[in-house]
This record gives structure tokens, C-alpha cells and sequence, in this order.
């Protein structure tokens, strides 16, 4: 008796776990669908969004992203006349912070590296997640601000998490949750995606605000303009050469 009541629930675990799976897989079907659908997202071989993004309460600052395939991605954000730029090859990543009174670009470390070759992925990481080698796992139903969403959480494989919040109507992504260990210490951090606009056939967020979980302070990008295949040469993401550091003052000589 005893038995025969495991076997039946092991069966039934079996064909739950199964079910979650075709479910999961089915809601990104949907949300890659409402996106545009996966042959017109990797026809898309580079993109340039420009707009503007706050650094501080009632100030803006241009911005402009770049992205080109495969997983390439530029940051510019212009304050006070000067540049603070990030970009990562595919391979490697730079930052140049010219209000650190740095005139060269410096690598950028491990964590950032990590977030950079996320950023460059043009498909996000629920494409493809298994040839990515990424994990992902439907886990309910929950509200966001009382709209109806598919929780899904993404174990990407470069240790990081993601969780992904689609409108169960619409199967757009409206908010995003993600965790990373920075020198040893976990950090959590939220955004909240909205102001869809169909551009060459995509449906692209037009208006991005995150920042760390549980913090009043957020920052927000209002995109103006997306340009799909826009032309973006290879060298705006290589390392940039290093200027001439002036040269060490000699100490007067006594007379």
C-alpha cells in the first residue's frame, strides 16, 4: 500500500517538474514573441539609443549606448562638458572617469566585467538561455504594482541572478530583480521597464528607473531615440589609447 501511494507520488512529481518546464519555456516563447519574435531580435546586428538619464535630484545628463553583435557595448554620459565613458569588447572592459582626474581608461573589475557582458548581450538572457548556459525556473504568479505578472528566475552562468517580471497579458518585461557579490558582500537591485514603442518591428522600453533595492534614490533613463543597425565601428569599443602623461617637475636647482 505504502508503495504503491510513493510511486504514485513520485509520479506525480515527475510530471509537475515536466510541466513547469513546457510552462516556462512557453512563457518566453510568448514574451520573445511580444518583443517582436526571434528571427526580426537577432536580425538586429547593432543598436544606438540615445537620451538622457539623472545623476542627481533635477539633473540630467546626455546619454548614448551603443551595442553590436557579438556582445559588444559602449556607455557615454556627458556631465559638465566631460565624458565619462564604458565599453567592453567582448573580451574585455574599460572605464574612463575623467572625474577621477584620470586621463586614461582603466579595467574595469571582475563584478563590473561580469554586469558588462550581460549588458552586451542584444537578446537578453532568456534567448537561448540553455545554449548560454544559463538556469531558469518559472517561480508564480506575483503582482507589481497591481498588474499581473510571470516571475522567472535566471541563474546566469556567471554566478549572478536575475529575475524577470513579464505583464501576464502583454509578456513584455515590466520590472527586472538582480543580485551580485561585490568583495564578498551580496547586493540586490531593481528596475522598472515601461513606455514600450514599436521600432522596425521590435517593441523597445522607452523608459528605464532602478537602483538598490529598498533605497529611495533612483535613476532613471528616458530614452529619445533608437537606431536599429546603426553603423558602429569596432574601435568605439576597444581600450582607448593612453595620452601622454605630463612630465614629473624637476625640483629647482639651489643657485
Amino acid at each position: 500500500m505504502f508503495r504503491r501511494v510513493a510511486l504514485v507520488l513520485i509520479a506525480c512529481l515527475a510530471f509537475a517538474s515536466a510541466l513547469a518546464a513546457q510552462t516556462v519555456d512557453e512563457v518566453i516563447a510568448k514574451n520573445i514573441q511580444a518583443r517582436g519574435g526571434l528571427e526580426k531580435l537577432k536580425a538586429v546586428k547593432s543598436m544606438k539609443i540615445t537620451g538622457k538619464t539623472t545623476i542627481g535630484p533635477g539633473v540630467e545628463a546626455p546619454i548614448v549606448i551603443e551595442t553590436k553583435r557579438p556582445n559588444k557595448v559602449r556607455l557615454d554620459i556627458v556631465v559638465q562638458g566631460m565624458t565619462l565613458s564604458q565599453a567592453y569588447d567582448g573580451k574585455q572592459g574599460w572605464l574612463l572617469n575623467p572625474f577621477g582626474g584620470g586621463k586614461n581608461a582603466e579595467a574595469m573589475s571582475p563584478e563590473d566585467l561580469r554586469d558588462a557582458e550581460e549588458q552586451a548581450d542584444m537578446d537578453g538572457p532568456l534567448v537561448d538561455w540553455k545554449a548560454k548556459g544559463h538556469k531558469v525556473e518559472l517561480v508564480g504568479k506575483e503582482k507589481v504594482e497591481g498588474t499581473d505578472t510571470y516571475k522567472i528566475k535566471v541563474s546566469l552562468k556567471n554566478g549572478n541572478t536575475r529575475y524577470f517580471y513579464l505583464d501576464a497579458d502583454s509578456y513584455l518585461d515590466i520590472k527586472t530583480e538582480g543580485k551580485r557579490t561585490v568583495r564578498g558582500t551580496e547586493r540586490e537591485s531593481e528596475q522598472t521597464i515601461g513606455d514600450y514603442k514599436e521600432v522596425g518591428g521590435l517593441m523597445i522600453p522607452h523608459s528605464l528607473e532602478g537602483g538598490i533595492k529598498g533605497q529611495p534614490q533612483k535613476q532613471k533613463i528616458t530614452i529619445e531615440k533608437v537606431e536599429l543597425d546603426a553603423p558602429v565601428d569596432d574601435s568605439r569599443f576597444a581600450t582607448p589609447a593612453k595620452k601622454d602623461e605630463p612630465a614629473e617637475k624637476k625640483p629647482a636647482e639651489k643657485k
